[in-house]
């Protein structure tokens, strides 16, 4: 569908910046979603900076129409203000990609999503029952190792900053410890299941995954800046940098843009901005990137917490927001940066937001009334301080409480 833009309008007051690109949205089926409440986004940024965070982002993407918010900084010693053009380490979105190439393998007959795993890997798992499927589930019950190696942050940051590793030297650091559960018996987030998927691609087609990112995802999306550069550890053209903060609270942030993410690798380390992940998702979810039974598979979602309104599928998180809709995408943790990426059901309203620090949960738990507000309209990222409460723990190190 293509929309005519009707009117542009940029308004910069203090240190935020939004602009909107107004159109004349419709969907196929000729209804809509609320207005997104981009005043509510510029107070949910306000309230990351007050909690910690640098700067924050947040583009909505619909059609023709696009509401872009910046807020605060993307440099904080140059005091470069943010804005929404800006590349950024993506963390555990990386793994959305990781299963889009994965279930476009299961497409092509090459790996069979409830085989063994290790029938594709050069090196066994700790227990032959472990499926594909569980590894894109999480139920693989393979502990995470980040939970160890980032046990102290800025300690743990600092010894894998520049470090090169191999998929097999991280897979037994998990292996390292018993499982946390019986295979497919729960729900366990852990970076380790990634890991191996990214072996087992690399070993069932003998092409690197970043090979695979580029030519499967990245060029037939037109994905300009989304890049997987491992382990390169510097952030091309423009960029927000990334400040962590450390276990003592009392102590500066530390800038923590440059790093290889070695520690991640498929699990972690891609590198986008706004609106690639937006044109990422919603081209998944619409039906561009995989067939209809590998797409329904990936959506097909078990309920995460308590109060069932976030759920995993494949590689794909699902959350139910105040107004009823349920959106689809990752949240993404990697040392400096928190992002938020979602749209709904058929790709038609995409969503990423971004704060430029880590190691707050506080602040992790504030952006994600990004999505109330984007997706629910007026009054509803209010509405979401009072909804289901996010996990305390994050992406990296999901063993331990972050506060």
């Amino acid at each position: 569908m293509r929309m005519r833009i009707t009117h542009v309008s940029t308004v910069l007051a203090g240190s935020t910046l939004l602009v909107t690109l107004a159109a004349t949205p419709a969907l196929a089926d000729g209804t809509s979603l609320p207005t997104p409440d981009t005043a509510a986004v510029r107070a949910v940024h306000r309230t990351a900076l007050e909690q910690g965070a640098p700067g924050a982002l947040t583009r909505i993407d619909e059609g023709g129409t696009s509401h872009r918010v910046a807020t605060g900084e993307a440099d904080t010693a140059a005091h470069t203000p943010m804005d929404t053009g800006r590349r950024f380490r993506a963390g555990s979105v990386t793994k959305t990609f990781t299963a889009v190439v994965l279930l476009q393998l299961v497409a092509e007959g090459r790996v069979d999503l409830d085989a063994p795993a290790g029938r594709y890997l050069p090196r066994p798992l700790p227990d032959d029952r472990i499926t594909v499927r569980h590894l894109l589930s999480h139920r693989s019950g393979l502990y995470d190792y980040t939970n160890d190696m980032f046990q102290h942050t800025v300690p743990g940051f600092e010894a894998v900053r520049t470090k090169v590793f191999s998929h097999q030297e991280l897979i037994d650091l998990s292996t390292a410890h018993p499982l946390n559960h019986a295979p497919g018996a729960a729900y366990s987030y852990s970076n380790t299941n990634f890991v191996v998927l990214g072996q087992l691609i690399e070993h069932v087609t003998g092409t690197p995954v970043a090979t695979h990112y580029r030519e499967r995802i990245l060029e037939p999306l037109q994905l300009e800046n989304t890049s997987y550069v491992h382990p390169r550890t510097t952030i091309t053209g423009s960029h927000a940098r990334g400040y962590l903060r450390p276990d003592d609270t009392t102590l500066p942030l530390v800038d923590s843009t440059e790093q290889t993410v070695s520690w991640a690798q498929s699990a972690g380390a891609v590198i986008s901005d706004a609106a690639d992940l937006n044109r990422f998702f919603s081209a998944l979810l619409s039906g561009g990137l995989l067939p209809e039974r590998q797409l329904r598979d990936m959506t097909t979602m078990v309920p995460v917490t308590a109060d069932g309104k976030q759920s995993y599928g494949l590689g794909l998180r699902g959350r139910q927001l105040s107004c009823g809709t349920t959106v689809y995408g990752h949240t993404g943790t990697v040392q400096g940066y928190y992002t938020y990426a979602f749209t709904t059901r058929d790709g038609t309203r995409s969503m990423t937001s971004l704060a430029n620090t880590s190691n707050n949960g506080t602040v992790n738990t504030t952006l994600g009334r990004t999505l109330e507000a984007s997706f629910c309209g007026s009054g509803a990222a209010a509405a979401g301080r009072t909804g289901s409460v996010p996990s305390a723990t994050e992406d990296i190190a999901p063993g331990i409480a972050r506060d």
